[in-house]
């Protein structure tokens, strides 16, 4: 029996079997379920995000880099480094952070420019437990990306990291934290990023 035949049989109010009826009912559901979907794939394409122009604002920090900041002691100077690379097709910026032999801290995150919100979003994770996201855009030569954060006192502030200084072989980053909201800001760690030749 054709589709058709069935359709002509449903509109006339026909018996026909119970299974032959359950199977044109299906067969009708799905095509009406169907169409909305075709029918925006006719139309305009959505924006591929991985193309978004604002993906370039984070390719300074692509690359190898080694990374310098102070040491507890006045005048010391610790060490570490840091691999970024592009995966997934080029739409995700992936880090790897290592503070060498001076520090146990050992990192990853991955960010990406989300088109809707027209923000950068990264999600950091650690060997201390640590988890952190955070939203920031490019601006004014800088990339700031910040996040709301409870202190273990449990009064709010926010924390943010900026990259600043950039040129093509290095950059300095910051680590810095507002208990007023953002009005002042009290630099906690300090980094100089130098390219690896």
């Amino acid at each position: 029996m054709t589709f058709g035949r069935v359709v002509r049989l449903i509109y006339r109010g026909l018996s026909m079997p119970r299974l032959l009826m359950s199977i044109a009912v299906r067969v009708l559901a799905a095509m009406f379920l169907l169409v909305p979907f075709s029918a925006g794939q006719s139309g305009t394409a959505a924006p591929n995000p991985c193309a978004a122009k604002e993906q370039q604002q984070f390719e300074f920090w692509v690359g190898e880099w080694d990374a310098t900041w102070p040491g507890p002691q006045a005048g010391a100077v610790q060490h570490g480094s840091n691999s970024i690379r592009r995966i997934l097709d080029n739409c995700v910026v992936e880090e790897s952070f290592s503070g060498g032999t001076d520090m146990p801290l050992r990192g990853r995150s991955v960010s990406i420019f989300d088109l809707r919100a027209g923000k950068w979003k990264q999600t950091w994770v650690d060997n201390q437990g640590g988890y952190l996201d955070f939203v920031g855009e490019f601006k004014d030569g800088m990339m700031v990306l910040a996040r709301e954060a409870v202190r273990p006192d449990g009064k709010r502030g926010v924390q943010r990291m900026v990259y600043k200084n950039i040129t093509a072989n290095d950059f300095d980053w910051s680590w810095e934290s507002s208990s007023d909201g953002g009005k002042t800001w009290q630099v906690q760690w300090p980094i100089h990023y130098k390219r690896r030749k």
